[in-house]
This record gives structure tokens, C-alpha cells and sequence, in this order.
């Protein structure tokens, strides 16, 4: 099932966009040279693919840097997130082409906590930036208690066995969030169209239990999802439903993932998109799905295809998806 209302009307990996490297790092700009003509976009728990053609409308070359922002990871002790590799700097295995031909993006990766900047703290301690990561941890541990304290006081780090119900030594994990862009310069040559292709495993965020309904009412957090996934009455149905076998043993037990898309860094190419297409594959046919958008046509037994002309994106992509335990 899937709900696909507003997507084109007000409007999780991201569309490429303009940058140039100022001296805060990567920053976006606008161009009304370059064209965004077709998008057609991939989306699945395990894998993101996006084909872009772009055309060069001025009579001369032109040389820019392309970047292409990731969801940000981490922010909470209680943030999951299926990181596909987070013992390494490229955790989603991103690549990227333009014409056919491999380019090898350049990263920028900050840590964030409530939207300051601490990254050069953290790179002074030699901590790694991933939050996740097993070697941040152990390298957290290590820390001088002085550090540790202005850490936990800057939201930095939390001590996970600080409650009374655990108790037990100290066990500090990271806060911060992760944020990704990759990047790399490259020509659009004089009135052509250029071909560009991403690849990335997605991160997958997600709770061990639905927490949108509870003993078949909507929780405090439904207006919420409401807005973010355009949870229907028909959705939430198959929830109760779903909730009410599990609770009985009379079905698997579901629990939420969750996908995001930055689509809005497309509005920074010129005018709208001429041809845009997407499709959400919600990777089982035992999965049921939930995000915005129009113009929804079934395409095969887990997929979802939208097509529109001259899209315009005002809305990122949030996509809510309920799979069962035992897959």
C-alpha cells in the first residue's frame, strides 16, 4: 500500500546541485545556465539510483563543482540507522559518472550538534566523524575526563548507562550529527546534453515497533507522520490491523524503516525539470509504504512509478515503510 498525495503540489541521498567551496566549506548556488532536463530516480532499502541529463544552454563551456548532499546520521543515542559501512568514509559505497566515464568525488563531512559546527573540535581529539562507528566509541573512551565532561556539556557525547536502571561503568557514545556532501568539479561543454548516473547504498533509519498507533489509536506522534509520509485513513487500517494480529500472536511482528531523498537542491539547476520520473520499490511484497506525491501507477509487485513534466521540487522525499520481523 502507498500514499502518494502532494509530492507535485508542495514539492531520505539528493539531487546533484550548483556549489562553490567558500570559506564556511561547500556551499550551494543557483545557475541559470544549466538545465536539469530529465531525472529519473531509483529508490529501494538497498539501493538509490539516479539518472540525470543535463544540457549546457550558454555558447561556451562551462566549468563549476557539482555536489551532492547525503541525509544527515546520528543526533541521538537512540538514532538506528542501517549504515552500510560505517567503519569507512565512503559508508555508502556513492559513485559516480558522467557520460559513462568514473569520477572520483571529493567529501566534506562536519559534525553538528543542533546546527553549530564542532567538526575541528572533534578532528583535534582524533575522533573519527562518524557517529556510529565502532572506532569512534573506543576512541571516545579514551578521551581525559576534562574533555569528556565539556563534551557531555556541549551535547557532544551521552553516557548511555548513566540511568540508575543500568548503572554499571560509564559508557559514552556520540551525538553529533554526520553531515555528507560529495563533490567534484567537471565541464558542461557548449550546448550539450551531459549525462551524470549516482549509485549509493541508502541509510535506513527506523524504531524496533510502529510508533504512530498504539492499541489502535494514532500516538502523538501521528500528526506528525501524518505530514511527513501523507498517512492515509486506508494506512492506517493496515496498521491497526497489523498491530492488533501481532498483539494477539496472530501475525509477525512489524516495526517501522524509514527512507529519505533530498530532492530540493534540484530547484537550484534552471527552470524546472523537464521529465521527471521516480521509482520507490518498497523491496518485499510483505512491506507496506507510505510517502507524498501524485500521478501513482503500480508497476510491478513492490514498485511505484510517478511521472511529471516540468517538476518543480518544493518538498524532500520522506518515504515510510513497515516490515515485518520475520523477513
Amino acid at each position: 500500500m502507498i500514499v502518494m498525495a502532494g509530492l507535485l503540489g508542495h514539492s531520505a541521498h539528493a539531487n546533484d546541485t550548483m556549489a562553490v567551496l567558500g570559506a564556511g566549506g561547500l556551499s550551494f548556488t543557483r545557475t541559470d545556465q544549466i538545465s536539469m532536463v530529465e531525472e529519473d530516480l531509483y529508490i529501494s532499502p538497498s539501493k538509490v539510483e539516479v539518472n540525470y541529463l543535463f544540457r549546457n544552454m550558454s555558447d561556451r563551456n562551462l566549468s563549476t563543482i557539482v555536489a551532492f548532499p547525503m541525509p544527515r546520521i546520528g543526533g541521538s543515542s537512540d538514532f538506528m540507522a542501517g549504515v552500510p559501512d560505517t567503519e569507512k568514509d565512503n559508508f555508502m559505497d556513492f559513485t559516480v559518472e558522467q557520460d559513462g566515464h568514473a569520477i572520483a568525488p571529493q567529501l566534506q563531512q562536519r559534525a553538528l550538534v543542533q546546527g553549530i559546527d564542532f567538526t575541528e573540535e572533534v578532528k583535534r581529539q582524533g575522533i573519527p566523524l562518524m557517529p556510529l562507528s565502532e572506532a569512534t566509541t573506543k576512541a571516545i573512551a579514551a578521551l581525559s575526563p576534562d574533555v569528556i565532561k565539556d563534551w557531555q556539556v556541549k551535547g557532544l557525547i551521552v553516557d548511555v548507562n548513566a540511568s540508575e536502571e543500568f548503572g554499571g561503568e560509564p559508557q559514552y557514545v556520540a551525538t553529533w550529527e554526520l553531515d555528507t556532501v560529495y563533490f567534484w568539479e567537471t565541464v558542461f561543454p557548449a550546448d550539450r546534453d551531459v549525462k551524470v548516473k549516482h549509485t549509493y547504498k541508502p541509510s535506513l533509519g527506523g524504531t524496533t515497533a510502529m510508533v504512530f498507533v498504539q492499541n489502535g489509536q494514532p500516538t502523538d506522534t501521528f500528526e506528525e507522520y501524518e505530514e511527513k509520509y501523507c498517512i492515509d485513513d486506508a494506512f492506517m487500517k493496515v496498521a491497526t490491523r497489523l498491530e492488533k494480529n501481532q498483539a494477539a500472536n496472530a501475525g509477525p511482528y512489524y516495526f517501522e524503516q524509514w527512507l529519505s531523498y533530498i530532492l530540493t537542491t534540484g530547484s537550484n539547476w534552471f527552470g524546472a525539470i523537464e521529465k521527471f520520473r521516480l521509482t520507490v520499490d518498497k523491496g518485499s511484497e510483505k512491506n507496506y509504504v507510505s510517502f507524498c506525491g501524485e500521478g501513482l501507477k503500480k508497476s510491478g509487485p513492490t514498485t511505484f512509478v510517478m511521472e511529471a513534466t516540468d517538476f518543480y521540487p518544493e518538498k524532500d522525499l520522506d518515504i515510510l515503510l513497515l516490515v515485518p520481523s520475520s523477513q
